[in-house]
């Protein structure tokens, strides 16, 4: 007859020799795991290895793996000449979940909390799953165009530098960093600003940074101005800091300045949210009489504007237009920005712009969300923005984002023309594509998906007086983007003979 602890162990444990994961580490933590809920109590003695073997049908090395494990582990202790004896250690509190489990089943870890808790709609995830080898997005760079050998030596170099350590175990710094004063150094030379560290912050993206300044600017039902088309991300933003969102039109000349005049009175705005580079998702840029209307009226008016130039970076002909909070005077543009689209996505940084007294409101909120921040990205940034790295850089992938912005517009001169209208970008990651006649773009996206294309939901425009995609073409090289354009035209004939 086997001994009490032997049945608990045939009752305890069981593994898959299929699994990636050794047999002998299955095995050892279902052993921990029943010691943790009191099966198997401190100074039971365990069964020799051979009889243990025998008991799960393993080989008998692998049962001396097992309680090796166990041991290294603290678990058990193994006397010689007298046998392998449970422990429980001080330390070891943390439940261990077995791989596979029988009557412990009822100890799985809740999915349901036993207590209320907020719900937020506006949260609700916006990510959808796709197997699909070619997917268009909303206007992302290339990875593969990032200097991945250059990138290796950069950060290897930056991890190197001695007064690194130096600067983590330091509690507070009197003096900007260095990273902030060649931030301020490079804003000022490629946009037109006159900051200085006191008027910048650092972030780890254009989201955390709307999130920090909406949380400053805006209480419940506080009016916030949106184009009649916007961003979702920067919605949900506002939504959730508990803004009352209120649709501006926008043309060709971007966000109607005069529509504010006529619909709202002085004091009932809080804050006026544009993308003047180029307004997210049609692509218009606002005009130089409707910035300086803007400016005059959020002064008169007393509502703050809150600059979102999330691909300033990006232009193909002729100058950028300079951010408004550049021209600024009043202190009533608060510039959200985005630097380091030509490293990877985590080497890239957000930024705010805004009066010093903001500032300094802006920085208690982020040390609260990330107090630690990034020493390593700071440093490399610095050095590269010194060197002129970023600089050759972005100059570097415009001319290839160009020729795809060209090849493209071609592609769709070919396969779409009479079917679409679309103004050429003169700089962006996307382009704004209006079907003529009006169809079903979730139809579309279900017929594109069909043949091995990803259109996500939040590119797709369409309500009573829109249907439309924001194409971006960034990520796609030539080939690839008449593969897509290919594919997409399918769908589309496909959709049209429903």
């Amino acid at each position: 007859m086997n001994s009490p602890v032997s049945d608990l162990i045939k009752q305890l444990v069981s593994f898959d020799k299929a699994s990636v994961q050794p047999v002998y580490i299955q095995v050892a933590q279902q052993i921990i795991n029943g010691i943790q809920r009191g099966y198997l109590s401190k100074g039971s003695k365990l069964p020799g290895t051979r009889v243990f073997s025998e008991l799960l049908n393993i080989h008998r090395n692998t049962a001396v793996a097992i309680y090796e494990e166990l041991a290294s582990q603290g678990w058990v202790d193994i006397i010689p000449n007298r046998g392998t004896f449970v422990l429980v250690p001080e330390q070891a509190t943390a439940k261990i979940k077995a791989t596979a489990e029988r009557i412990d089943r009822a100890y799985n870890y809740p999915k349901v909390a036993g207590f209320p808790f907020q719900k937020s709609f506006h949260l609700a995830s916006t990510l959808q799953e796709t197997s699909a080898k070619y997917i268009i997005n909303d206007g992302q760079p290339d990875l593969r165009l990032h200097p991945v050998h250059q990138f290796s030596r950069w950060y290897s170099a930056a991890m190197k530098r001695k007064p690194l350590i130096n600067k983590w175990n330091r509690a507070s710094v009197a003096t900007p960093s260095v990273f902030k004063t060649q931030l301020c150094n490079y804003l000022n030379a490629t946009r037109g600003f006159r900051i200085n560290p006191n008027n910048v912050i650092s972030t780890r993206s254009t989201e955390m940074s709307l999130y920090i300044v909406s949380q400053l600017l805006i209480k419940k039902d506080d009016v916030v101005l949106v184009g009649q088309l916007s961003h979702y991300a920067s919605n949900t933003i506002f939504q959730e800091a508990g803004a009352a969102l209120k649709a501006i039109p926008v043309d060709d000349e971007g966000l109607d300045v005069d529509y504010i005049k006529k619909h709202f009175i002085k004091h009932s705005i809080r804050c006026v949210y544009v993308c003047a580079h180029r307004q997210y998702p049609t692509t218009k840029t606002l005009s130089a009489q409707r910035r300086l209307q803007l400016l005059q009226l959020a002064k008169t008016y007393g509502f703050a504007i809150i600059e979102d130039d999330y691909d300033y970076d990006f232009q193909f002909e002729g100058s950028a237009m300079l951010p408004m909070a550049s021209a600024d005077a009043n202190g009533m543009v608060i510039y959200l920005g985005k630097m380091g689209q030509s490293l990877f996505p985590s080497f890239q940084t957000g930024f705010v712009v805004a009066p010093d007294n903001l500032i300094a409101e802006a920085h208690n909120y982020l040390s609260l969300l990330d107090e630690q921040g990034d020493l390593i990205q700071e440093q490399m940034l610095s050095e590269l923005i010194s060197e002129g790295e970023i600089y050759r850089l972005v100059k570097k992938n415009i001319v290839t984002y160009k020729q795809r912005r060209d090849c493209l517009c071609r592609y769709l001169q070919q396969y779409f023309d009479g079917i679409i209208s679309y103004e050429q970008p003169s700089g962006g990651l996307a382009i704004w594509l209006q079907f003529k006649h009006p169809l079903s773009l979730v139809k579309l996206a279900e017929e594109a998906a069909r043949i091995d294309l990803f259109l996500p939901k939040t590119i797709l425009y369409q309500d009573k007086t829109t249907c439309a995609i924001r194409f971006g073409f960034g990520h796609l090289n030539e080939d690839e983007l008449e593969i897509v354009i290919k594919k997409l035209k399918r769908a589309y004939d496909k959709v049209l003979n429903f």
